[in-house]
């Protein structure tokens, strides 16, 4: 029943018909009543977790209304709203926080932790803020295509505090991308106050720091918040630009129910109790006329119903089976069958010689880079200073006046939002390649790259279409932060794909083949060998198979298995020490190539496992212990293993020296061959 006679909230119903009106009165009603069932099966254990939204429906209805049905919308925990105004089906949706086969995400995540792309929906992760880069990214693409669309991104008070708010902020202005970053300002982040969140009296203070329109709208007013959205989207539409959006609402329950409110002063509650957005809104068109108390009746029995209906569906819904190889094979997306134009060197030439020229590392990577812009007109490349200026290393000069600037693109230093641009590129269906500028830099995008590249495609079912090029490795004093080798930070990762080529004909082949494959793959390119090494390059364009290691050398006394720069250390100490040795060159680092490892293991007795990374935690371990367990009774000596010391990269060329592991590379090599 209601308990007051008049709202207290004041509506302006402007030019808007019944049929609006009531519509939004049914999808603002459906959220709040799904809430108040929740509870109840919360109480009961029939819910395990809730993020409640109630006193909050108002922003995510509105704004979700106020967009066209192929604008996507990236919400957080509390935006049900979303959801239901997407009118994505009540079973399929519980099934999805139950963790039942039938949900999003098959029970891989749960509550709002997945996208459904029929509803143009892309579902947040728990790190909340690297989701507003993934909306620069679809806005992106947009603006590419040409498409007069805009791209809606949530966040809470709370998580507007992390860095990836002020990148994704900066990116969008930067570049003018049709981006609605809406921030719900609800004065808590969990139970911590906004003045000990933010300084600022408001967040429509930040907006022209970045260059960009700011304005503030009653977040329990659906009518405002709707009239507010529709309307800068329209014009967005017209005129593409980001605009910051302040929504000041309240969260009458705790941030997850077990949390409680008890740091909330009752009187703020009680205050924000009667600013009810449900409750008000229903109120006003009751006074209105607009809503009779019979048809009040019917659409909050309709909605009970279809509430029931669905929950009985979920509840008859079946559990996901365990299954180890479905889990390991869905943890990547499918490969695609190589078209003729970009196929596998061999299959492509068959029985011919390919042309070739020779090439330095670094052209032919570039070589690589240029046809895998001509085959996929999506591709777009990010970096910094990659334009006109053609990189650090010059790997992209020339590449703004073949392809354009909307395809090559400088960017800010902002390493978190561009590769999330990465993944909101792909949810439109476009490649993309993101330059680090050096390897070393990537742990400023780390979280964007092991949770969101990576678990996208096993969440639910969003291929993460990205190549992160890392130019990597020590030998040119560079010291500390610009010679780091980074690649066994993401080898235990799943969902990744590593590369890491030795020579200028793999450096081509596993460029064009990271760029045609639909997963988030890491390309490390070896700074030294840039310009010191060069070899014979076909021509055309081929691929080289991912996943699959190469004999650099072949010997029966030992077997070395390394990559990058170790392929060359390796060769050069056993010609000088005579030694005769499978070189065994990786090439990819997940997944490994373990059949090729164990050929090789079989046939000489004898493993050293070469890498240019610190020994501790290395690559070199988790060989060493694969091959320890399924090689044990081919061994003829213990397994060695051989990197760099466990301490930073030294600048001083005598200290760089003695970290890399070249001398220890040839006393292990004697030890081995004598034990």
């Amino acid at each position: 029943m209601l308990t007051q006679t008049a709202p207290v909230l004041q509506f302006n119903r402007r030019d808007y018909d019944n049929a609006l009106l009531l519509r939004l009165y049914r999808e603002l009603l459906r959220p709040r009543l799904i809430e108040e069932k929740m509870l109840i099966l919360l109480r009961q254990g029939k819910v395990s977790k809730w993020f409640s939204g109630i006193g909050q429906e108002a922003v995510a209805v509105g704004s979700t209304l106020a967009l066209h049905a192929d604008e996507y919308i990236l919400p957080l925990h509390r935006n049900l709203g979303v959801f239901t105004g997407r009118q994505v089906p009540l079973g399929r949706l519980f099934a999805q926080w139950q963790g039942k086969a039938t949900g999003f995400t098959q029970g891989r995540d749960r509550s709002f932790h997945f996208g459904s792309r029929e509803h143009h929906i892309v579902g947040m992760i728990s790190h909340l803020g690297p989701q507003l880069a993934v909306a620069d990214g679809i806005a992106l693409a947009d603006v590419l295509d040409q498409a007069p669309r805009v791209t809606l991104a949530y966040s809470g008070d709370g998580g507007a505090s992390e860095g990836d708010f002020h990148e994704a902020l900066n990116v969008a202005a930067v570049w003018q991308l049709p981006v609605i970053f809406l921030v719900e300002n609800n004065g808590y982040g969990l139970s911590t106050p906004s003045n000990e969140q933010f300084c600022c009296q408001s967040f429509v203070d930040k907006g022209p720091a970045y260059g960009m329109e700011a304005v503030q709208v009653d977040g329990n007013n659906v009518l405002d918040v709707y009239t507010c959205i529709a309307g800068l989207a329209d014009d967005l539409r017209q005129r593409p630009r980001p605009v910051l959006v302040e929504a000041l609402t309240f969260r009458m329950r705790g941030h997850e129910e077990a949390s409680g409110t008890k740091y909330v002063p009752s009187e703020l509650l009680e205050e924000w109790g009667r600013k009810d957005p449900v409750e008000n809104y229903e109120k006003w068109l009751l006074a209105e006329g607009i809503l009779s108390e019979t048809g009040r009746a019917q659409v909050r029995e309709s909605i009970k119903q279809e509430i029931e209906k669905a929950w009985q569906e979920t509840e008859a819904a079946p559990a996901p089976v365990a299954d180890a190889a479905r889990e390991l094979r869905e943890m990547y997306a499918p490969e695609p069958v190589a078209s003729s134009g970009s196929t596998n060197e061999q299959a492509a030439t068959g029985n011919k010689q390919p042309e070739t020229q020779d090439r330095r590392y670094v052209d032919a990577i570039r070589e690589g880079l240029w046809q895998g812009m001509e085959q996929h007109p999506g591709l777009v490349l990010m970096g910094q200073d990659i334009a006109e200026y053609g990189g650090v290393f010059k790997v992209t000069e020339g590449f703004v006046a073949e392809f354009g600037k909307g395809r090559v693109r400088n960017t800010p230093l902002c390493e978190s939002a561009v590769l999330g641009a990465g993944l909101g590129l792909a949810v439109r269906g476009r490649k993309s390649m993101v330059e680090m500028q050096f390897a070393d830099f990537v742990t400023c995008g780390f979280n964007q790259i092991v949770n969101n590249l990576a678990k996208s495609y096993y969440r639910w079912g969003q291929p993460a279409d990205v190549v992160v090029r890392l130019p990597t490795g020590a030998g040119t004093a560079a010291g500390p932060f610009h010679s780091q080798s980074t690649e066994a930070w993401f080898t235990h990762v799943p969902g990744l794909k590593v590369v890491y080529p030795s020579n200028p004909h793999d450096a081509k082949g596993l460029l064009l083949a990271a760029l045609a494959d639909p997963n988030p793959v890491l390309y490390f390119e070896h700074k030294l060998l840039y310009r010191s090494l060069s070899g014979p390059v076909p021509t055309a364009p081929y691929l080289t198979p991912i996943g699959q290691a190469a004999l650099a050398q072949e010997g029966d006394e030992l077997s070395i298995v390394t990559y990058g720069l170790g392929v060359h250390w390796a060769l050069s100490a056993c010609q000088e020490l005579g030694a005769r040795a499978d070189i065994l060159d990786l090439r990819t680092l997940l997944p490994w190539d373990s059949e090729a490892v164990a050929r090789s293991v079989r046939k000489t007795g004898r493993l050293l496992v070469l890498h240019e990374d610190t020994l501790t935690g290395g690559l070199g371990g988790e060989i060493a212990a694969w091959v320890a367990e399924h090689c044990f009774s081919s061994l003829d000596a213990p397994v060695r293993r051989v990197g760099a010391l466990d301490t930073a990269v030294p600048f001083a060329p005598q200290l760089e020296a003695d970290f890399l592991p070249t001398q220890r590379l040839r006393e292990a090599i004697k030890a081995l061959r004598t034990y």
